[in-house]
Parts: C-alpha cells; sequence; structure tokens
C-alpha cells in the first residue's frame, strides 16, 4: 500500500477468534473507539460482511462512509471505501499470521477525506486510528478468546 500506516501487534489469540472479533462489524460500537454506528448492508454466503456504513466520531466532526470488504479468512481481510461526502478514498486490511503462542496481526490503512486537512495531522491522525483500533482488537480478541 503506497503511504498510509502500517502498524501490527502481537495478539494471545488464534487467527480464527481475531477474524471472528475483526468481521464482526455490528459489535464495533462495543468496542472500536469512536465507532458510533455500523450498518450491514449486504453479506456473503459465510455470513461475512460485504458492504457496510459506519458513523465515527473523526475529533472535528462526525463522518459517515461505506465499505466494501474483501474475505480470506482466517488469514486476511480487506476493505476500500465508496467515495463520498465523506471520504474520498479509504483502504485498509487486516492480515493475520499465527506465531507460536500469538498472532501478528497487521493492520494497513490509507485514508483521503473530502475535506480539507493538511498532510500532517491526516498522517497523525491514520497513525492514531490505527493505534487505537489495533488496542480494541487485541482487547476484544483476547476477551473472546478467554486468554486476557
Amino acid at each position: 500500500m503506497a503511504e498510509g500506516t502500517v502498524q501490527s501487534i502481537e495478539i494471545s489469540a488464534e487467527p480464527d477468534a481475531i477474524y471472528r472479533v475483526a468481521a464482526d462489524l455490528g459489535a464495533y460500537p462495543e468496542w472500536a473507539e469512536g465507532v458510533r454506528s455500523v450498518e450491514i448492508k449486504d453479506r456473503d454466503g459465510d455470513d461475512l460482511p460485504l458492504r457496510a456504513e459506519f458513523v465515527v466520531d473523526a475529533m472535528m466532526k462526525k463522518i459517515s462512509y461505506e465499505l466494501v470488504y474483501e474475505h480470506d479468512a482466517p488469514s486476511f481481510m480487506s476493505w476500500s471505501a465508496i467515495p463520498g461526502a465523506d471520504i474520498k478514498m479509504m483502504e485498509g486490511s487486516y492480515e493475520l499470521t499465527p506465531g507460536e503462542d500469538t498472532t501478528t496481526v497487521v493492520y494497513a490503512l490509507k485514508v483521503d477525506p473530502a475535506f480539507p486537512v493538511p498532510g500532517f495531522i491526516r498522517r497523525q491522525a491514520e497513525k492514531t486510528l490505527v493505534n487505537i483500533a489495533l488496542r480494541g482488537l487485541k482487547q476484544r480478541a483476547e476477551e473472546v478468546a478467554g486468554t486476557r
């Protein structure tokens, strides 16, 4: 992914458990900081989300956007935004790699908002979003897996 932000974290849970948490978009408002609501618009035959609409608090304002998902469970999930009033472009992914006692989760995100934001603030916001999302995913997945 050109530019954008990439961070990783070790989670004490199996990839399947982490993937289930990451793909349970409807539960994001319970654990993902800033996510106010998620409406699943479409699912595949395995009940994984294919399209969802989000409303989030983005520091300066509430924004809404719609994401389209691709799945390669339980190792990879990616998404891209349908351009809208608040987001021109957003691409992201989770890549899960099992280890001996933990799973490494790599989160990549690139966002281009539809409203003016200086580049250095956008980059810092991406880093903050990814860091918060990974910490939240770790906490939720370890709770679900019973390793926390």
